[in-house]
């Protein structure tokens, strides 16, 4: 019997219980963010990130980070945090990791984007565990 690959479905209810575990002091501050599973990401995100190939991508931060927002915008759109299933599945059968540990991971560091912190700041917050 053939076992079918994690579904966007599957993936999305993984992501939810990776915010449903964050620390209160985080989703006191997190607002309102939108999880949205999708296979790849769309051409344009390709080129504006200069992606090689599109399995490059496993999440996306899309909004103003905390720091960056003010009350005076005219339309604060909702952020919205992008999970790319393709290429976090791809990582999960190359690694072996547990894809609910892979899903938290790449949730919390577009997270970090939300709250602000670069890159290099979520590396230096993973390696403190």
């Amino acid at each position: 019997m053939t076992q079918l690959p994690p579904s966007l479905a599957d993936l999305e209810a993984l992501a939810q219980r990776a915010l449903a575990g964050l620390p209160r002091r985080f989703k006191r501050h997190l607002g309102e963010v939108l999880i949205r599973v999708e296979d790849f990401p769309d051409r344009d995100t390709e080129r504006a990130m200069r992606l090689d190939s599109p399995f490059d991508l496993m999440g996306l931060y899309h909004g103003v980070a905390l720091p960056h927002k003010s009350v005076s915008d005219p339309q604060p759109g909702i952020d919205v945090i992008f999970l790319y299933r393709r290429p976090i599945l791809d990582y999960w059968c190359e690694t072996g990791d547990d894809l609910a540990d892979i899903e938290r991971h790449v949730v919390i560091h577009e997270i970090g984007h939300h709250f602000g912190f670069s890159d290099e700041d979520m590396e230096r917050i993973e390696r403190r565990g």
